[in-house]
């Protein structure tokens, strides 16, 4: 979607370079008509007083005309104040008013030094007025105002005011085919201008049509994909607030289901003991009260979507060497182990997962297998941490999978890695999870 908005901005770029070039083009065809009508005005001044009919021409002018070089120098100048005027951006309604006031002083000044004989700068005011975005009540005054200056300066008040030598006057001094040669020249030039003009404003209007096309179009493509997005965020939150039900449900499953796992195979224990060793059942049932004592505060932590208390409080091995130490004396189960790897540098995901398949493995193995006797193995490979756990319970030769192996499960893979499990002598877990931390020679 982003690529396609950029794609349209281009494409409504590449439009509105056209109505620009345009505009140029009319303001370098208005620069050479008046360069051409000063310079022959010129031209024809130098003429009377070189050849010594400079009484005649004033008599036919009725006024003094200044030098012959200051029409093409001040008409060039006077040009250069409107293109510059042209250029300048207007962000509100009285800036555009007070720019185009200037404008049409400065054209004034231009066609004085023209004699009045070419008017067509108005149409570079009206073009640059048609480029403002501005609603059609406020443009229809504009243009208002334009087209009644226009003939403001097509008349004769302000020729006389100003007391403007007409280029009629001017020109007299070429013969007649000459007069008529530069008067069709200037024609046609005024012609060229109006037909680009009217090619600038199809131009003009076909561009702003299809930007306001595009833009809608775009407009709508946006609605539809906002749309799309609304629901994208409803279904991930949907999706967010399962996996985080999940999660809980994973962690109160361990927690209580290894506390209670031990606390119900040590009061067994304790039934079978009373009678016959009642200072060791004694012993039997204070690990059985702190088992479920630390079985609480687990399941307390685990609602508020914390790691086990274990590591709350401790290292990661000292927090599993706890927990298999009080499962021990609760339980009366022999349990064995055996690390080859530092296990003090892992982030808290990493922390939790080996935490609970160590715990997990345990509960099912007195649980569901009922072992006498479990074995835990945590070694480094390479760049894979690897938990081994096997029991010698009943085992199982038909596996499927419940609860807890289906979340171990879920928990290693997160993590990038896997598990494998077995059923035919005890019952075997074997977890590969990669590690992010240090090296091999680092960490053994």
């Amino acid at each position: 979607m982003i690529e396609k908005t950029a794609a349209v901005k281009r494409d409504l770029e590449k439009v509105g370079e056209i109505p620009e070039f345009m505009f140029r083009i009319l303001i370098l065809l208005n620069l050479l008509i008046v360069l051409f009508v000063t310079l022959i005005s010129s031209h024809a001044l130098w003429g009377y007083v070189n050849e010594g009919t400079a009484l005649d021409f004033l008599l036919s002018a009725g006024r003094i005309p200044p030098q012959n070089w200051v029409f093409p120098v001040t008409g060039m100048m006077l040009f250069g104040c409107l293109i510059l005027m042209l250029t300048v951006e207007c962000n509100n309604h009285p800036e555009l008013v007070s720019k185009l006031i200037v404008e049409f002083v400065i054209t004034i000044g231009i066609s004085y030094v023209t004699g009045f004989g070419y008017t067509g700068m108005v149409i570079l005011l009206l073009a640059d007025i048609m480029r403002y975005t501005i609603d059609w009540k406020k443009r229809a005054l504009y243009i208002i105002a334009v087209s009644i200056f226009y003939l403001l300066m097509n008349g004769n008040v302000l020729q006389d005011w100003l007391g403007v030598i007409p280029l009629s006057v001017s020109w007299e001094y070429y013969r007649a085919d000459h007069y008529v040669r530069f008067l069709s020249i200037l024609g046609m030039l005024t012609l060229v201008n109006m037909f680009v003009f009217i090619f600038y404003m199809v131009i003009l209007v076909l561009a702003q049509t299809s930007e306001k096309e595009s833009i809608l179009k775009l407009n709508l493509e946006l609605k539809e994909a906002n749309t799309k997005l609304e629901e994208y965020a409803s279904d991930s939150a949907r999706m967010a607030e399962t996996r985080e039900r999940n999660r809980l449900a994973r962690e109160i499953h361990d927690t209580l289901g290894h506390s209670l796992t031990g606390i119900i195979t040590g009061i067994e224990a304790c039934i079978m003991l009373m009678d016959i060793a009642p200072e060791a059942t004694k012993e039997q049932l204070r690990a059985i009260a702190e088992v479920a004592r630390n079985g609480i505060v687990d399941v307390r932590r685990s609602v508020k979507a914390l790691h086990p208390d274990a590591l709350e409080s401790m290292d990661l091995e000292n927090a599993l060497l706890k927990m298999i130490d009080t499962t021990k004396r609760s339980t009366g189960v022999e349990i064995t182990y055996y690390f080859d790897a530092d296990l003090n540098h892992f982030n808290q995901d990493e922390e939790d997962v080996v935490y609970r398949v160590v715990q997990e493995s345990i509960t099912n193995a007195i649980r569901h297998g009922q072992a006498t006797k479990i074995r835990i193995e945590i070694t480094r490979v390479d760049g894979d941490l690897h938990i081994l756990i096997f029991d010698n319970g009943k085992g199982c030769d038909n596996i499927e999978p419940g609860f807890g192996l289906h979340h171990m499960q879920e928990r290693v893979e997160m993590l990038g890695g896997d598990l494998q499990y077995r059923g035919d002598k005890g019952f075997m877990i074997h977890a590969r999870i990669p590690i992010r931390w240090g090296t091999e020679t680092d960490n053994r």
